[in-house]
């Protein structure tokens, strides 16, 4: 059974809420290709850095707190996983997923209202 069978995510309807967790999974150097593939077939999963000294920023996605911390027990169960760290959770409501987030400022949002 691969990981992505093993934890159905799937896409919340509207109204439901959309978890997005951030953590740092620690992994003996030699087993870092293999974890990295494992956790790649994770529905939900997705790793956005990772050094050489085996710490790998990962994020998690999935419709509750309980989905995430399937995935987190799922990862510390991989061969060679030192620990896996929940770093942030975050719970926004479904019907937001889907909301056009705008990339330009406005001028009430300028940079000069910042502390340097």
């Amino acid at each position: 059974m691969t990981a992505a069978q093993s934890i159905p995510i799937h896409p919340v309807p509207s109204g439901d809420e959309w978890h997005i967790a951030g953590v740092i999974v620690h992994v003996r150097p030699q087993n870092l290709p293999a974890v990295r593939a494992a956790i790649d077939a994770i529905s939900g999963a997705e790793v956005h850095a990772q050094s050489d000294a085996g710490k790998l920023v990962v994020t998690l996605e999935g419709p509750s707190s309980r989905a995430i911390s399937a995935q987190l027990m799922f990862l510390h169960q991989f061969d060679g996983v030192l620990s896996a760290a929940l770093v942030y959770q975050h719970a926004e409501d479904g019907a937001s997923m889907s909301d056009t987030v705008s990339t330009t400022h406005s001028e009430d949002s300028s940079d000069e209202h910042l502390p340097s």
